[in-house]
């Protein structure tokens, strides 16, 4: 085989610091460079916003989609640190903007007990993936603002003024270069956000999209929490159990919260949550809470004689059928799959879930014996039409081959 010379030495070996890398593989840390890598920008500056609110020191955020697409994120906590990192040699501010690993959510006296942004890279990936951003900081007394263009710093944290207020305000522009689009969409963001405000009891959170004549806006707060989330969820579906089943708990310091709600209809909807990131591939909590219903249900109908000894165990997708349930756990240091946040894989989480869900459900159940049989009677429903429709494919399998197998004879002549 014919060998192409190219010279290979150390000279071209690249050393990218942390947010070329970022520039040049954003996809390892949003995903995406298409609509939904855009609006993980967003998600990663509220997600620091709204881990104040669980830390117990943010109360309002406020969201804008200014024109021209520029994103302005505000929130009333207690403002990035500002005084001078002991090992970087500048702001803790400029450092948590343009260092790829800086955060207060590594552990320590931090506030944080528990964190949906804990890798450390929200803030700087998205400062990297920014034409430009802007950082206004309130606390110790003074207004404080740094500005950076495609990661870089412009201008050095700087006091501007006094203010005996706290927080912190976001602007940026998502860099047109390296995303495919960036209109946002107001309704996608709309949806995230009311989400968030279910999650987290009494936080306010606003959306406001000024790029047209006529603005949107829309504010959350919901102090139900996740039985508000079911209710709404299922607001337009008629409820077997008007209230819904709620549970809050924590063991092994692991806070779990759930709501259940089951409805006439066919559909099953689990939400789940962790440090209120949506884990949409689910996860350990999701497999604990599974088991769980699944064993509460069927021994309950065993031993209120609803499941006869002749007859099979419900199956997991006949429980299932026409729930509605919303999980969240809080885990001090979950491991996800991926900066995305998509599944948890933290084993311990699904034995603390299945052992809460077992003891509130099955108390529940004993104490509320009408929304059990009501519930159980949908169970037993769902699963003789699973067994009727096996029984009719078996029919119809063993009728095409049969009918594949009889071949027509043929005639011979002598």
């Amino acid at each position: 085989m014919e060998k192409y010379e190219h010279k290979y030495g150390a000279e071209q070996i690249q050393v990218l610091d942390g947010l070329e890398h970022v520039r040049k593989r954003p996809g390892m840390y949003i995903g995406s460079v298409s609509a939904r890598g855009l609006h993980h920008l967003v998600y990663e500056i509220v997600d620091n916003c709204v881990d104040e609110a669980l830390a117990g020191y943010c109360k309002n955020i406020n969201v804008i989609i200014e024109p021209g697409n520029i994103i302005s994120v505000e929130d009333d906590g207690r403002g990035i640190p500002v005084d001078i990192h002991a090992k970087t040699k500048i702001s803790a501010a400029e450092t948590v903007y343009t260092q790829l690993n800086a955060g207060g959510k590594f552990g320590g006296d931090s506030g944080y007990k528990v964190s949906g942004g804990l890798h450390g890279v929200g803030a700087s990936v998205v400062n990297a993936l920014s034409t430009w951003c802007e950082v206004t900081i309130q606390r110790d007394g003074g207004i404080y603002q740094m500005s950076f263009e495609k990661g870089k710093t412009i201008k050095p944290l700087t006091r501007i003024g006094d203010s005996d207020k706290t927080g912190t305000k976001v602007r940026f522009l998502a860099d047109d270069t390296i995303f495919e689009t960036l209109n946002y969409e107001y309704e996608i963001l709309e949806n995230r956000f009311r989400e968030m405000a279910f999650l987290t009891k009494g936080l306010f959170i606003s959306i406001e999209d000024k790029r047209e004549e006529t603005p949107k806006k829309a504010e959350f707060i919901f102090e139900g929490g996740l039985k508000s989330f079911v209710e709404y969820l299922n607001k337009s579906k008629e409820p077997i159990n008007k209230e819904p089943i709620y549970i809050e708990k924590e063991q092994a310091e692991i806070p779990v919260e759930i709501a259940i709600q089951y409805t006439t209809s066919y559909s099953e909807n689990i939400y789940t949550f962790v440090n209120n990131i949506n884990t949409i591939e689910g996860g350990t909590h999701l497999e604990g809470f599974k088991r769980a219903l699944t064993k509460v249900f069927n021994d309950y109908a065993r031993n209120h004689n609803i499941l006869k000894e002749k007859d099979s165990n419900l199956q997991g997708e006949d429980i299932r059928e026409g729930i509605t349930a919303v999980i969240s756990v809080k885990v001090k240091e979950p491991q996800f799959e991926g900066q995305t946040k998509m599944k948890l894989g933290n084993s311990e989480v699904a034995g603390v879930v299945q052992s809460m869900v077992n003891e509130a459900l099955s108390t529940f159940l004993e104490e509320n014996p009408s929304v059990a049989k009501a519930i159980l009677e949908k169970c037993v429903s769902a699963s003789r039409a699973r067994e009727a429709a096996r029984k009719a494919r078996e029919l119809v399998r063993r009728k095409s081959a049969l009918e594949t197998s009889t071949l027509p004879r043929k005639t011979c002549r002598l």
